[in-house]
């Protein structure tokens, strides 16, 4: 059995499971080793807590499962949909009779999965296993934050690159493209942990907004969030820049933005309240007098999905560990005029946190930016 494994079902006794049910994402790529993606054929699968694992899955994938570094009962379907329930069911039979506990991921299950397991496992309680996945991922080894430190140095190349061609003119459509071809010339992997947010002007007060064909004139600002891939890992980094020259309003957002990052990125610490590192950075903002346009939480964990825990919202009393890794991100938000936020990838470290992301932070001129970031 692998190290992860026998984590899990540490992790599945605390948690008063009987068993831990997945299907393609994340936790089982993690877990086992196996990447499959999801599709209309329903793959689970089902570790025990007395370390028992069955792998249901369609026979075309049969290959992937030939040489595991643990045992398992292997149970392959065919292409008939009308066969699945019967396979599963079969498959499930020595445990259908009893009244299981089985942890499952609430944003990861789909119904599809979820209802050939109900109806194969009729006296089973399905409940959120999210905790003891999350606890599994949470703290980050060694080999896991070098590839994030990469993942974190080819989105910063890519943005460089990037930002060399961006000029006056162009919509957030043809900025984002580029910023996709230089991410994969850079280095990353193809699945990448969104698509890049591009945003100017008035669209820069929108926090999630996607590319349009609105283009990037004088005197605005320009907001770009993305991120790479790296084996198998994710960053998440957002800057924000004036195009030509900004207004004093805009000056004051963006300093201020600036000092809630650092504020929380260099007092945070491990022992800490997650809720604190929210806490730092939202009052620099409140103080600034902008208090009610920073809408979105602090920061939210990273690794294997872009967003995955630990969080860093108002009052989350968890406490921060060496190895757990996060985003700052502070932003201020001015509907129908602009929006700035900077945001970092950091780790939890015994003294402190450590950026894994170091492109300037101040927002400045593009050309200015360019300038630093190469001395750098």
């Amino acid at each position: 059995m692998t190290p992860s494994l026998s984590r899990l079902l540490d992790l599945i006794d605390a948690n008063h499971l009987d068993a831990v049910a997945l299907n393609p994402g994340p936790s089982l790529r993690y877990l086992t080793g196996l990447n499959f993606h999801l599709m209309e054929r329903p793959v689970v699968v089902l570790v025990g807590s007395g370390g028992e694992v069955k792998v249901i899955l369609p026979e075309l994938e049969r290959a992937k499962v030939a040489d595991l570094p643990f045992e398992a009962e292997i149970i392959p379907f065919g292409d008939d949909p009308a066969s699945w329930q019967g396979v599963y069911e079969h498959a499930l039979a020595d445990i259908s009779g009893k009244a299981l506990r089985v942890g499952v991921e609430p944003t990861g299950l789909r119904f599809l999965e979820l209802d050939l397991l109900r109806k194969a496992l009729p006296k089973a309680e399905f409940v959120d296993g999210s905790a003891a996945l999350a606890e599994l991922r949470m703290r980050k080894g060694s080999e896991e934050l070098k590839a994030m430190r990469q993942a974190a140095i080819i989105a910063q190349n890519a943005l460089l690159y990037t930002l060399e061609t961006v000029k006056p003119g162009q919509s957030e459509l043809q900025i984002s493209a580029e910023l996709m071809v230089q991410l994969f010339r850079a280095g990353s992997k193809s699945e990448l942990p969104f698509s890049p947010i591009v945003s100017t002007g008035p669209n820069s007060a929108n926090p999630h907004a996607s590319p349009t064909d609105r283009v990037l004139g004088e005197g605005e600002m320009l907001l770009i969030d993305w991120g790479a891939s790296f084996g198998g890992y994710f960053s998440d980094i957002t800057r924000s820049f004036f195009c030509g020259k900004p207004n004093d309003e805009m000056r004051r957002i963006a300093d201020l933005v600036e000092k809630a990052n650092a504020a929380a990125r260099l007092v945070g610490r491990a022992g800490m309240p997650a809720g604190e590192v929210d806490r730092m950075a939202r009052d620099v903002i409140t103080q600034g007098g902008y208090g009610e346009y920073f809408t979105h939480r602090t920061g939210h964990g990273l690794g294997m999905e872009a967003h995955e825990s630990p969080y860093v919202f108002h009052g989350n009393p968890l406490i921060l560990e060496p190895g757990m890794v996060f985003t700052i991100e502070p932003g201020i938000y001015l509907p129908g005029k602009y929006g700035v936020r900077i945001e970092d990838d950091v780790v939890v470290e015994e003294d402190g946190l450590r950026s894994l992301t170091d492109l300037p932070r101040k927002v400045m001129r593009l050309e200015e930016f360019l300038a630093e970031a190469r001395q750098g």
